[in-house]
């Protein structure tokens, strides 16, 4: 029989945990918990960049719209809505993505989520910016004609990049391995 060895250290906790128990900084704690579950290598990829892209220019779409007298075509109310609507719910879909929620909230299938998401946003904001085109002649004689037609090249740019974003999730779904039989099946 081997020997046992006759002092056995062990750590349970790391020194930060201590630290912050015996009064520490409680904020540097929290900082570093926060660094800890950021993805950085998620603000680096493409989908990242496209959802930027996204944010970007939707806020500066409906910046756009809201400053001009828009309820004078009815039509602006849908593609305020959209655009502050999908503006929100992708910067909360970021930053739920960036803290890794998909780690956290486990029973949520997150490819194919993400994939519904961005495809339904694709067609709200084509729809958006169908409309936002069409509705922009009214204002050529005003001096919100500029501000428009910019709001409708900022909603050509997000229903693209949501598009792109749509089809860059589509392709992470499928190569998730959506069959659960392909994955159990021992080679």
């Amino acid at each position: 029989m081997a020997d046992f060895p006759s002092k056995v250290t062990t750590e349970t906790s790391s020194p930060n945990s201590q630290s912050s128990q015996q009064g520490g900084n409680s904020l540097s704690g929290l900082t570093a918990n926060m660094t800890n579950r950021m993805d950085i290598s998620f603000i680096r990829s493409i989908p990242a960049i496209l959802m930027l892209v996204e944010i970007i220019s939707g806020l500066l779409q409906w910046a756009l719209i809201a400053s001009a007298p828009y309820t004078v075509l009815p039509v602006y109310g849908w593609v305020m809505f959209v655009a502050v609507t999908l503006w929100i719910l992708t910067t909360i879909l970021f930053f739920m993505i960036l803290f890794g929620a998909q780690q956290i909230l486990t029973s949520i299938p997150w490819p194919l989520t993400v994939m519904v998401y961005h495809a339904t946003a694709a067609g709200l904001y084509l729809s958006a910016f169908t409309a936002n085109a069409a509705s922009v002649r009214p204002f050529y004689f005003t001096y919100y004609y500029g501000q428009m037609a910019a709001a409708s090249f900022f909603g050509a740019v997000a229903a693209m990049a949501y598009g792109g974003s749509a089809y860059l999730s589509y392709m992470d779904w499928k190569g998730d391995g959506g069959n659960a039989a392909t994955n159990t099946v021992p080679t």
